[in-house]
């Protein structure tokens, strides 16, 4: 009886609403109970006793009234593993290139803040700990154009290793002093830039640098979609009105041909090319290419020609859900840039304004660090982060090999834990066969690391080597650290949580933020203190 009843019920109910102007044929289909028993019973929802007869309707209901689904995260990370522990006696030297990348730092603020803690590939541990200036000395002049400081001491997280902190300032320009600028704003206009925190914030974050630029300077407006377009043809720096216009009229939609608008771009900029000047593209964009040139290489290998002609690259990632982390952070090193993820206004100060001279003016290019340990005081080694800016041993005097570049005032650290020999820190077992001989030049015998940088002119070709060594007689205690190598150490501890704390023992979240708060130090803009906060804020989503 109950379906002839249900069936005259739902008619009634579909000419009631027919006659007020409702489509109902999509009602009338899910009202009809359906005719199989299995559908007929309740699931187990509180309230509803289950195996009564309505829940064919029920059920069918549910494919109309059902709660949005959650965004598909497309979000495309590279995958790498954590440096390995090294035996120095069978492989005494490390030897990778400088990286000034910071993308991957707000990245992380940018998940974290959402509620949820990265996945490990979103983490690359020297991109959180160069987010942050550190107090080295500064150079007096361009001859080298940076300094480097050296410090070893206990690790914060493991006692019976030691934390080798190796840090390079860049000489300091002020802005007022830069060389004159060529900048090609080559901008994503595509369907998945339709977001206010994709093209919506990227034109406010290039507004704030159109407003540091001065007659000596240019920008050309260069737009990717379906089709690349130019949208403002070279105009002089000081008129920040017609740039800022040119980027207000933008508007999102389309797909997305990176590749044309890559070619056009190093066009314009070799047009307005300016010798001895900064020559620059600035690429905008959630990395999501899906026509035109989308092959990976590819895109790496025309930018790779193109920084043949003295036009540098440099990458700024918007947006969530689809973010494209991998093709921003390589495009960058194949065009000779840096590369930055803007998730908020504060960010594109920090990059665009604050830092404007070391984002844009290039200082020393192709620098690459060689460290070779004394196996008879250093028994292991680990390089903390870098994993893809490794080299091969013989890359390192090979000058045709590409390398990381340094901007002016930039500051770039890298940390190695260690374990001596003999120490309780050993973590790979002895070789039997091992040639335990000790070095005969006695001179060397207190020698721990050989530290060797190469790096070349902005302009030049040929490298030039500068070499340090450290001693044990280096070693200093934990308490007569400085603020810059407990906070680091305190940023490197954060990153290698967030991967997993393979290497960290026993260290929590809670010993990262007692190091960080009694590191702070000089924090005029507060990021450090946004980092004990997000720390902080890891901590509650860990349940650690």
């Amino acid at each position: 009886m109950l379906k002839p009843i249900l069936v005259i019920f739902s008619l009634v109910i579909g000419l009631l609403l027919s006659n007020c102007g409702y489509d109902t044929s999509k009602y009338r289909r899910n009202i009809i109970a359906p005719s199989s028993p299995m559908s007929m019973q309740y699931p187990n929802v509180k309230g509803i006793p289950s195996g009564g007869r309505m829940a064919g309707i029920i059920s069918n209901y549910s494919e109309d009234f059902r709660v949005a689904n959650k965004p598909v995260d497309r979000e495309n990370y590279a995958n790498f593993a954590d440096n390995p522990i090294k035996l120095v006696r069978e492989l005494p030297v490390s030897t990778f290139s400088i990286d000034v990348d910071t993308g991957s730092y707000s990245n992380v603020r940018r998940i974290l803040n959402r509620g949820s803690l990265p996945r490990h590939d979103a983490i690359r541990v020297e991109e959180m700990i160069n987010y942050f200036s550190y107090q080295y000395l500064v150079p007096e002049n361009r001859i080298p154009p940076f300094t480097v400081t050296t410090e070893i001491a206990p690790t914060p997280w493991n006692e019976n290793t030691h934390l080798l902190h190796i840090g390079i300032k860049g000489f300091e320009l002020a802005k007022a002093n830069l060389p004159p600028a060529n900048l090609v704003f080559l901008l994503d206009v595509s369907g998945s830039m339709m977001s206010p925190d994709k093209l919506d914030l990227l034109k406010s974050s290039l507004k704030l640098l159109a407003n540091q630029l001065t007659e000596k300077d240019k920008v050309t407006l260069v737009v990717y979609a379906g089709a690349s377009g130019l949208v403002l043809e070279p105009t002089p720096g000081n008129k920040a009105g017609t740039i800022i216009a040119a980027l207000d009229r933008l508007q999102a939609g389309g797909s997305t041909n990176g590749g044309a608008g890559i070619q056009l771009a190093y066009a314009m900029a070799k047009q307005a090319y300016i010798e001895g000047g900064i020559n620059r593209v600035l690429l905008a964009t959630d990395g999501d290419f899906n026509v035109g040139t989308v092959n990976f290489e590819s895109l790496k290998n025309m930018i790779e020609e193109q920084r043949k002609t003295g036009i540098s690259l440099t990458t700024l990632g918007f947006g969530t859900g689809n973010y494209n982390d991998h093709l921003m952070e390589q495009l960058a090193d194949a065009g000779n840039g840096n590369y930055a993820y803007i998730d908020t206004l504060n960010e594109a100060q920090k990059v665009l304004v604050d830092e404007m001279s070391a984002t844009l003016n290039t200082i020393a290019k192709d620098v690459k660090i060689q460290v070779e340990f004394n196996p008879n005081n250093v028994a292991e080694y680990r390089l903390i982060g870098y994993e893809n800016r490794k080299l091969k041993r013989e890359d390192f005097d090979n000058d045709k090999v590409d390398a990381g570049e340094i901007g002016a005032g930039h500051t770039v650290t890298a940390l190695y834990e260690i374990a001596l020999v003999g120490s309780k820190g050993q973590r790979l077992t002895e070789l039997r066969y091992a040639d335990k001989k000790p070095i005969s030049d006695t001179s060397r015998n207190e020698e721990l690391v050989f530290l060797r940088l190469r790096y070349k002119a902005p302009d030049g070709n040929i490298s030039k080597l500068l070499e340090w060594t450290i001693k044990r007689s280096d070693i200093i205690e934990s308490v007569n650290t400085s603020t810059h190598f407990r906070f680091s150490a305190a940023v490197a501890a954060f990153g290698q949580q967030l991967r997993g704390g393979k290497y960290l023992e026993n260290f929590s979240y809670n010993d990262i933020l007692t190091l960080a708060r009694s590191s702070r130090g000089e924090d005029n803009f507060g990021y450090r203190g946004e980092f004990i906060n997000l720390v902080n804020l890891a901590k509650s989503l860990s349940r650690q």
